[in-house]
């Protein structure tokens, strides 16, 4: 018997994620690994930043967009200023429930406590209800077992189905999020690429910088549609440091990484800080 692998996991099987254990983060690590996945449970995104770095754990999982509230923009800023590589990604269908201690109603809650994406998703049903106080927190599951370990009274939680079983919670209400079709793309990233061969890799995720003159961007993205991209995401940031200057994120989709590699020569002559964030497989194909 191996006693070493009893008592020492190897920095690269651990997964770091936002969370703990029945967060969505976490059903992504189950789900795209798998369900033994040795976990790293970091209560923000700059802190599972820092276990990569660290070489405390091999990979991370990291909400990068969301089909109700747009695109989580400090996560791109994270991934491109520590220079991680996003090696591939997952698409999670999310389901917010309201939840609390056993035996309680909804009309029995004073304040509902989650992350703020959660409660910007269900905007609408906390509407019906003026006497509740919507309170944010790190992490949906975090506050789940938060109110199971203190016995909270008159606090509910939204979080997952999988956090209101596994914290023995008492459901009070299921699929509040507004739009039905709430879809949230995560992505993982390593502080090394290069995880699959070429021939797998049909989407990219790019970063460059353009001057702010009329036309500069509009000829970038004609460049990119006659070298055979599929533009499928683009995020602008100003730069602080650089007045009037930009730094564009973008997500192309490609069937032959030859155009695409030609591709990435084309833009890198045209643009300023040229950066490829990963390449990876189409998580939606």
């Amino acid at each position: 018997m191996n006693l070493i692998g009893i008592f020492f996991c190897p920095m690269e099987t651990k997964i770091a994620i936002q969370g703990i254990k029945g967060s969505f983060h976490h059903q992504v690590a189950q789900s795209y690994f798998n369900s033994d996945v040795v976990l790293d449970e970091c209560m923000s995104f700059s802190d599972l930043v820092k276990s990569l770095l660290r070489k405390e754990s091999g990979k991370g999982i990291m909400a990068l967009e969301n089909s109700i509230a747009g695109s989580i923009i400090p996560n791109y800023a994270l991934i491109d200023q520590n220079n991680l590589h996003i090696i591939g990604e997952y698409y999670l269908g999310i389901n917010m429930t309201l939840m609390a201690l056993k035996g309680q109603k909804i009309e029995d809650i004073k304040e509902v406590h989650s992350h703020p994406i959660a409660l910007l998703q269900c905007g609408v049903f906390f509407s019906q209800y003026p006497h509740i106080k919507l309170v944010e927190s790190p992490d949906t599951a975090e506050t789940a077992q938060r109110i199971q370990r203190e016995q909270l009274k008159g606090i509910a939680a939204v979080a997952s189905p999988v956090a209101a079983s596994l914290y023995d919670l008492e459901v009070l209400a299921s699929d509040i999020h507004t739009i039905k079709n709430n879809t949230t793309r995560f992505v993982i990233v390593k502080t090394t690429n290069k995880v699959i061969p070429e021939n797998e890799i049909n989407k990219a995720s790019l970063k460059f910088e353009l001057e702010d003159e009329q036309g500069n961007l509009a000829l970038i993205l004609n460049e990119m549609n006659q070298s055979g991209l599929n533009l499928t995401k683009i995020q602008s940031m100003p730069i602080i440091q650089k007045p009037w200057t930009y730094s564009f994120f973008v997500d192309v989709t490609f069937d032959d990484y030859k155009k695409y590699r030609k591709a990435k020569e084309i833009l890198e002559l045209k643009t300023r800080e040229f950066k490829i964030l990963g390449e990876y497989k189409n998580g939606r194909v």
